[in-house]
């Protein structure tokens, strides 16, 4: 079917504007999700007292498992709307999502006031915001892929990126504005840990508006629309591609929540660095791999995805035991800073260029589902469970078979990598201008 004839094309301002727009939100999306990491020692006592146990279940349940469970509802619900109704109209509903999360969570009343109707609340609010973030991933990816042109997808889309690393370290940058220039330690659990839900949901706000203007893309108003568009069915209609998206996913998505999530808590616990060191090293070598994504995204523009997904998957099996193994012995703050920036150097062969290749994957019809739900299971059973499975080893007394564990991970994606066609050379997005 060719009906982008019919559409005309996009000005350079206005392909930077709404990729500008995707990736925007994607950052707002990114900071509110990590704000509720960054600041639950503030606000955990204000919605679970001590002593109630249905109370510390729900925290627990919260804090650890409903985000993360709901990411594929989420990767399915806003995928199949992105799909059926356009990228545009599901980029707006999913920030609005994320907008009302945070809204609840910096109004919630506390424990003392409602008692067990608070941590239901904020529940309340987490699912909503795993709602979100589940189906940011897919359509942004969709969406930005989309916008660029194929001479710099890889480039544009690498973005994606950039903005969830920049989202995690503005949340940790306000934490420590409050901590060290505004608020007392007792004015941040008495009310001062409203502020950044409260500024996060004013961004949400403020991007909505941004998105509302943006331009839908050519791939899907190229699209003659039928009932199954984004549908769980249409979706099966491609079995490898899913099964590529979840296979290529185990390993980076792992070699991700490692190298990064999880690293705090090594540097502490394994390395014995205290917790000041730890946070700085982490927002250190957090700033350079996010610098290293664009580098990454466009190098694939020019030698293809393929050698990027192995290189990573090549290197991540052979120096990941190597690495972890020294930096558990490690006690200077460079070489810890250097020993996980070269981690992350490999995993960028991975997280510059994952979203392009999940939608050069897919057809229009179910782009934004096909990379969203596969993507999102794949995440909530591996790289949602990575820090888990490190700390159980650890208490178990093997802490080494968790960096076995990785390398085996890395290793099977790296089959996958080495059989699978580039996406670079045969993408899904030019089939409807070629």
């Amino acid at each position: 079917m060719e009906f982008t004839q019919h559409h005309q094309p996009l000005t350079v301002v206005q392909r930077l504007k709404s990729i500008i727009g995707g990736s925007l939100g994607n950052l707002v999306e990114w900071y509110d999700w990590y704000v509720y990491s960054a600041f639950s020692l503030y606000f955990s006592s204000a919605f679970f007292p001590e002593g109630d146990s249905t109370a510390q279940l729900l925290n627990t349940a919260g804090i650890f498992a409903i985000g993360f469970l709901m990411r594929p509802v989420g990767g399915w619900l806003m995928g199949t709307y992105a799909d059926k109704h356009g990228r545009k109209k599901a980029l707006t509903a999913s920030i609005l999502l994320m907008s009302l999360g945070s809204l609840i969570i910096t109004f919630a009343p506390g424990y003392k006031s409602i008692g067990i109707a608070a941590p239901i609340l904020l529940v309340l609010a987490r699912i909503i915001q795993g709602l979100s973030v589940g189906g940011e991933y897919g359509t942004s990816a969709t969406y930005l892929s989309e916008m660029a042109t194929k001479h710099n997808r890889g480039f544009y889309s690498s973005f994606q990126y950039v903005t969830l690393i920049m989202g995690q370290l503005i949340a940790l940058g306000v934490l420590v504005l409050l901590q060290q220039l505004f608020l007392t330690d007792a004015q941040l659990h008495s009310w001062g840990w409203r502020i950044p839900f409260g500024i996060g949901a004013v961004l949400a706000i403020s991007v909505m508006f941004l998105r509302r203007s943006l331009h839908e893309s050519a791939s899907f108003k190229a699209e003659e629309k039928t009932e199954a568009h984004g549908t769980i069915k249409a979706l099966m209609q491609h079995p490898r591609a899913v099964a590529t998206v979840i296979g290529l996913t185990l390993g980076g998505t792992v070699a991700f929540y490692t190298f990064t999530t999880y690293m705090q808590k090594f540097l502490v616990n394994t390395s014995g660095f205290s917790k000041t060191e730890a946070t700085s090293i982490s927002t250190f070598t957090l700033l350079a791999f996010m610098l290293l994504q664009p580098v990454f995204g466009a190098l694939s523009d020019r030698i293809g995805r393929r050698p990027l997904l192995i290189a990573f998957g090549l290197l991540g099996s052979l120096a990941t035991i190597p690495l972890l193994n020294t930096l558990s012995h490690t006690t200077d703050e460079w070489m810890a800073f250097g020993l996980i920036f070269l981690a992350l150097i490999i995993v960028s062969g991975y997280t510059s260029i994952n979203a392009v290749v999940k939608a050069e994957l897919f057809p229009a019809e179910v782009r934004a589902l096909g990379v969203g739900f596969p993507y999102a299971i794949a995440v909530s059973l591996f790289g949602g469970t990575a820090e888990y499975f490190a700390l159980w080893f650890k208490q178990a007394g093997h802490a080494e078979w968790f960096y076995w564990y990785v390398t085996g991970c890395i290793a099977v994606s790296l089959l996958i990598y080495v059989f699978m066609k580039d996406t670079h050379k045969h993408s899904k997005i030019e089939a409807h201008h070629d």
